[in-house]
Order: C-alpha cells, then sequence, then structure tokens
C-alpha cells in the first residue's frame, strides 16, 4: 500500500472527491465525463508536479479549475458580493509506514497528523496587488487570472516537494494519448529513460556522442565538408561545413527511435504500441510502485486484450494498480471486488461480493457487467427470446427504446442472475429479473429469497404455474389471433401454436419485436418495465 485516500478539489471535472484506495488493485469505473481520467491525472499530479509529462507551471491555464468554481467566482463580482478566487487542492493520504516518516503531519484539510503530499493551485500573495486591479472592473470580469498563480507541492509536513522526494516510484500510461509519430516516440523514450539507471543513461549519452565523432570522420562527409569550406567567401566569410547537432537540445532522446524486429515503433499496430508502453512501465527494473493505467483495453484485439490482463496480473502482485476501463471483460478478469465505482465524488467497492461470487466472474470475464453497473436500470433476462420481447414491451409502454432512458436488457441466463444480484445488492442498483416460474412459484421464491423485499431488486414472474415460460405467457396476453397475424401463420388451435412457438423461440420472438402494432404484454413483464 502506498497511496490510502485521494482527495481532490477544484481540479477540471471535479469539484469535490474524495476516494479511499484498496491497497494493490483499484479498476475505476464510470459514466462518461464522470472524472475517472481526471481522477488519474490528479494523483499523477501530486506525484510527479507534471501534467502531460511536462512541469506543470509551463502547462497552467484557465481550464485546470473546475467550470462551476470559476463561474460561482465570477458571478459573485458581478453581483456585488466577491468570493476569493478558487483554488485547486490534491492531496494523498499516503500509508503509516516508517518510510514515510519524513511526510507525517497536519498540513492537510483534514487535520490529521499522517503522512501525506498535497498541490495545490492558487493565487500568488506576491501578486495580490496586481489581482486587485483585474478584478476591480467586475462587468469585464470573464475568468480566472491564472497567470497570477502559484504551484505550491509539500508535505503534509509542510516540507517542499522534489520529483526526488518520494521513496517510491510512479508511472501513468495512456495509451490513447499518442497521436502521432512524434508522440509516440518521445511517449515511449520517456518511459524508457524513466527507468534507466543514472550509469546507463551517461552510458547512453556517450555512446551517441561517439556516433557523432564518428560521423564527422566518414570520408563522404569529409569530402563534402571539403567542398562546402571551398565556399567560404561566396555565403559568409566562416568556413561552412556540416555536423551531427552536439547541443544539448539533441540528445539521445531526440536521435534514438525505438524499434520491435528492426521495425520503427510507429509503423506497428496501435494495438501492439499500447501493450508494449503498458509492459515496459510494469517491467521496469527500478520497480514503479504505483502504475496508473489509462483504458489499457484501447486497440487490442479480445485475445491480444486477454494477454496483456493476464500480464499485468501476473507482474503487478507488489505494486499498486490504479485502472480506469468500460470493458467487463477487463473488470471481470482482473476481478470484480477491486471495482471502484466513481461518480465524480467517491468510489464505492464490492469488497463485500460473496467469495463464489467474485470467482464466477474472474471464471466468465465475458459477462456484460459494466452495462448493469453503469445503467440507471438494468433488466435481467433468461435468453435472447427475453431481451428481444422485454425491448418490445418497454418501447410499447414507454414510447421509446429502453436504452435511450439508460435502461439496460442484458441476457445472462437464469443460472447467472444471482450473481449480477449481488453486485446490485452492494451498490443499490436498480435491478430487475424477468423469470419464469417453471410450474414451481415456490421454488422461485426460495431462490431469490435473499433479495425478495430489497427496495433496489425487484424479481418478476408469474405465480401461475399454468403458464410455465415466456411463449404460453405470450399466448395468454396476445391471443392467438394476433400471434398468427404477426407470424403470418393461421394455427386453428393453441396447443399447435404454442407448440410452434416453443420449437421457433428466437425467430418467433424477433417477428414480434419487429412487429407493427401493440401486443399484449404479461403482467409480469409490466412489473419489470414499469
Amino acid at each position: 500500500m502506498m497511496i490510502e485516500r485521494v482527495i481532490v478539489k477544484n481540479y477540471r471535472a471535479l469539484r469535490e472527491a474524495d476516494v479511499t484506495l484498496n491497497s494493490t488493485l483499484n479498476i475505476i469505473v464510470g459514466d462518461n465525463e464522470s472524472g475517472k481520467s481526471t481522477l488519474l491525472e490528479a494523483i499523477n499530479l501530486a506525484l510527479k508536479c507534471q501534467i502531460n509529462r511536462r512541469p506543470a507551471m509551463q502547462e497552467l491555464h484557465p481550464f485546470l479549475l473546475n467550470a462551476d468554481s470559476v463561474h460561482e467566482f465570477v458571478t459573485s463580482h458581478k453581483h456585488g458580493k466577491p468570493t476569493p478566487p478558487p483554488t485547486v487542492l490534491i492531496e494523498l493520504y499516503l500509508a503509516d509506514k516508517p518510510e514515510f516518516a519524513d511526510f507525517k503531519g497536519t498540513n492537510n484539510s483534514e487535520k490529521a497528523d499522517v503522512p501525506g503530499v498535497s498541490l495545490s493551485v492558487a493565487l500568488d500573495p506576491d501578486f495580490y496587488e496586481e489581482y486587485k486591479e483585474y478584478v476591480a472592473d467586475a462587468a469585464q470580469l470573464n475568468g480566472v487570472p491564472i497567470e497570477y498563480y502559484q504551484i505550491v507541492w509539500q508535505s503534509f509536513a509542510g516540507h517542499p516537494m522534489s520529483s526526488r522526494a518520494l521513496p517510491f516510484r510512479s508511472a501513468m500510461i495512456d495509451p490513447s494519448a499518442m497521436s502521432n509519430t512524434y508522440a509516440a516516440n518521445k511517449y515511449v523514450l520517456e518511459i524508457v529513460r524513466d527507468y534507466l539507471t543514472d550509469k546507463q543513461k551517461v552510458d547512453l549519452a556517450l555512446s551517441y556522442r561517439k556516433m557523432r565523432d564518428v560521423f564527422l570522420s566518414d570520408d563522404n562527409v569529409t569530402e563534402i565538408n571539403k567542398e562546402l569550406a571551398g565556399k567560404t567567401g561566396e555565403v559568409t566569410d566562416k568556413t561552412l561545413s556540416v555536423a551531427m547537432d552536439t547541443t544539448t537540445r539533441a540528445s539521445w532522446e531526440t536521435g534514438v527511435l525505438p524499434h520491435l524486429d528492426d521495425i520503427p515503433l510507429t509503423l506497428v499496430g496501435k494495438g501492439e504500441q499500447n501493450a508494449i508502453k503498458i509492459k515496459l512501465a510494469i517491467e521496469s527494473e527500478s520497480s514503479t510502485n504505483v502504475l496508473l493505467l489509462e483504458e489499457p483495453e484501447n486497440h487490442l484485439s479480445h485475445a491480444n486484450l486477454n494477454r496483456l490482463i493476464n500480464h499485468i496480473d501476473a507482474r503487478s502482485a507488489d505494486k499498486q494498480l490504479i485502472v480506469t476501463t468500460h470493458s467487463s471483460f477487463v473488470l471481470n478478469k482482473l476481478g470484480v471486488d477491486h471495482i471502484l465505482m466513481f461518480n465524480g465524488k467517491t468510489g464505492i467497492t464490492l469488497n463485500e461480493l460473496p467469495p463464489e461470487t467474485k470467482k464466477y466472474f474472474m471464471r466468465l470475464p465475458g459477462h456484460d457487467t459494466l452495462r448493469m453497473v453503469l445503467s440507471a436500470r438494468c433488466i435481467l433476462v433468461e435468453g435472447p427470446s427475453d431481451e428481444l420481447i422485454v425491448q418490445k414491451a418497454y418501447k410499447q409502454a414507454h414510447g421509446k427504446m429502453p436504452l435511450e432512458d439508460g435502461v439496460e436488457v442484458i441476457a445472462v441466463g437464469s443460472l447467472a442472475f444471482k450473481r449480477f444480484l449481488d453486485i446490485a445488492k452492494l451498490l443499490e442498483i436498480d435491478a430487475r429479473v424477468v423469470t419464469d416460474n417453471d410450474s414451481d412459484a415456490d421454488a422461485v421464491k426460495e431462490k431469490y429469497a435473499d433479495y425478495l423485499g430489497l427496495p433496489t431488486i425487484k424479481v418478476c414472474f408469474d405465480p401461475d404455474e399454468a403458464y410455465p415460460t415466456l411463449e404460453p405467457q405470450l399466448l395468454k396476453a396476445t391471443g392467438r389471433d394476433r400471434l398468427n397475424a404477426i407470424l403470418r401463420k393461421n394455427f386453428a388451435d393453441d396447443a399447435a401454436l404454442l407448440d410452434y412457438m416453443t420449437k421457433h423461440k428466437t425467430a418467433v420472438a424477433l417477428a414480434i419485436f419487429e412487429s407493427e402494432g401493440e401486443i399484449g404484454i404479461p403482467d409480469y413483464i409490466k412489473n419489470a418495465i414499469g
């Protein structure tokens, strides 16, 4: 355990967030714009005082401050009740370990005597007079004067921080940030540089300089320089020649290109590039202790993602890993018990899941767990036929498809219902189960006894055992004449029609789903979609 808790105030999308982290693995999931990426960026900022791998002071701009806090600041001045300019605050509460003793103090928002690191972006007192002049004309005020801000990076003990102060190493990997060839080269080389020893860096620099000297001694280059020297007086009074750049800006990083099997890295597939970046950080000899990983699934096929996740899982046992993802596969493979459901303010964990439920999702990582976790409401059904009928019923009742209301209809199979309900119970997700009574209503009640009566969970089934499955329920609610018309059949009795429907479940459900006009909706399905 390195970081136990993160508090972020007024940083980009995060107005006020307070997240408690697991000791090893944290899988952060949440809806788009909830601030998952911003949370990772804030942690990295407090650890390195860097934004986009550059010193934070060089990257300061007004949009780093939370938009709502800026709006309230401007509005307060325009209404004649000015408030102080907004301040960014990021605090990392560290584990109470001997190696963090020098970081222990009460210089934090909680006034707790614990080890930690804080970074603030606030008005510089040296610019107070300039600030007063800036805000004097409230009518012209339309933002925050970030030019008058400073960064204060210190430990909870009040000591100034530096990049070498922390007794552990961190790395942030965002594969999606590589938008062009130069950026990809620079990104990978920076990762390589981060994990070279000082001696290795010196050796590489010396070898690169030696290579430049060899260039000058080449016969072709010598001949060209003799010819250029002969031009002296025509274009300049000084001797003109060509040589490799030996200035400090021409370090080995600018002249070295990463290769895979002798092919430049930027010419291989994006999925391979992403996997290499992630593995470089994990495999560093200097041992990264905290790894911040943004959406590892980007550009990877299912098989390659499986290999990468296995690699991450096997090689990060001694690291604190914080991952954001939109992939149910990543979530289930690494373990749903490590989830942090992030809503922009706090993270809810699944540590209390029953052991068998954890094992189930890790064994079968393809399940769409995230569809349920991120939904406004989910309706769990047994198979594709039920899924089609429930969607048809929902559109008929509400005039639109379930997804338009943020409602997920997920076919999981009856054996998985209780596993999904364990997650719904813990996260208080609005979850409905649509299930058959299979001619034994009492058995259904007994099976779901632990969930019946919970405020956010409904188990919907028809207690009438004469109609045990979906097909007889549809026939009862819709009638033979309407179903004959939808299926373009002419069955003379219910038994023949029911036999056809039972033998062609999916085809019948699809025909009903695509049909014009209304159908009869069984009461237990009405209960689920209401």
